[in-house]
């Protein structure tokens, strides 16, 4: 049997950390030591397997400066960056569900 589209979709993310890192990196490039600042209360471990499993999905880059010591900053790839209507829908209904 196919898996559909939301399912497919659905594995790609399959936890909420993966949709609050897209949420900080719809802002713009960032580094691991402000993308943990900013998710305050996920785990150094977890966010690395995230941000791995994310790149290898082809939604984020990773770019490393040859600097001392390095710098390493993650990015939205075009298609990571294609999810931000979704994010905004998601947005949007969080909005309102507060609301009530």
């Amino acid at each position: 049997m196919d898996t559909c589209s939301i399912e497919k979709a659905l594995n790609m993310f399959g936890e909420k950390w993966k949709f609050l890192i897209i949420r900080e990196l719809l802002e713009g490039k960032k580094r691991f030591s402000e993308l943990k600042r900013n998710i305050e209360a996920i785990s150094q471990k977890v966010l690395t397997q995230n941000l791995r499993s994310l790149e290898a999905s082809g939604l984020i880059s990773r770019t490393v400066y040859p600097e001392i010591p390095p710098r390493v900053e993650y990015a939205l790839t075009d298609l990571g960056f294609s999810l931000k209507p979704i994010m905004d829908a998601i947005r949007s209904w969080g909005d309102t569900y507060a609301k009530n």
